[in-house]
């Protein structure tokens, strides 16, 4: 017979053998049961298969607090997360499936899945906010990702985002742009991934070539004109020399005229 507990050893035996149902409430066996399913504020746990962690439809604008660090299933799905912050999921070092689809996540932080890198397998990422990816936020991490159902905004900077990144390569197909910079690169309804002959960094060098042409021609037209500003200084120094000089020749006659005027005197 199961020990008992608590105030069940207070009743008469006459009670307790012909109950089945009171012995299971009072059993040991039925109180983890029912820490088991308070494992986290609001959350309910199970323990088929390796302990999962459902915290779906609760309205959680962040992550709570109390999952037990030997999770290996935590859903955080259909909620009102906005940004997943640094360490959000640090100290569950056996977690193997996150799932935070349909939440509003618009921000990965540096550090986000920081701890996860060895264990998880599953990344549910699908219908959020998502325009851009932060390689920071991965840290090495190769699980295989869900990124379908977010409005990405494909750029030069999203593009070169994409080999930082050590997600499965299929995960990356799910980056199908929302908007596009420039927004005639026909990028728009396009998996980022499959476009590889489309380089939306070119305009961002074309325009880097341009304004690095626009100073170099700015400080040649300064150099220009200080040359020009130089000769002309130069030659109107040098007439007003050459004048002074063309003029002492004349006064040295009239100074020679007067003395012959007094030595006749």
């Amino acid at each position: 017979m199961p020990e008992v507990s608590g105030w069940c050893r207070l009743l008469p035996a006459w009670l307790l053998l012909p109950s089945l149902v009171l012995m299971a409430v009072c059993s040991p066996h039925a109180a983890t049961v029912a820490a088991g399913t308070a494992c986290a504020p609001r959350c309910y746990c199970s323990e088929a298969e390796g302990k999962t962690v459902r915290c779906s439809h609760l309205r959680l604008t962040r992550v709570p607090p109390g999952i037990p660090n030997d999770t290996r299933r935590l859903y955080l799905d259909y909620n009102q997360l906005a940004s997943l912050p640094t360490d959000a999921f640090l100290g569950l070092p056996l977690l193997a499936e996150l799932d935070l689809s349909h939440n509003e996540l618009a921000v990965l932080e540096p550090g986000a899945f920081r701890g996860l890198a060895s264990s998880l397998k599953f990344l549910d990422l699908s219908s959020n906010r998502l325009a851009t990816l932060n390689p920071e936020a991965f840290e090495g991490l190769t699980a295989r990702s869900n990124l379908t159902g977010n409005p990405w905004h494909c750029d030069c900077a999203l593009q070169s985002t994409l080999p930082q990144l050590d997600l499965e390569p299929v995960s990356l197909t799910g980056i199908v742009c929302h908007t596009a910079d420039p927004a005639e690169s026909g990028a728009e309804g396009q998996s980022l991934l499959l476009t590889k002959e489309l380089d939306l960094c070119v305009v961002l060098k074309k325009t880097t070539d341009v304004a690095m042409l626009v100073t170099m021609f700015g400080w040649f037209a300064m150099v220009i004109s200080y040359l020009v500003y130089y000769v002309r200084a130069n030659q109107e120094d040098a007439r007003r020399h050459l004048e002074y000089l063309k003029s002492l020749p004349s006064r040295q006659g009239k100074s020679e005229e007067s003395s012959t005027i007094s030595t006749v005197v």
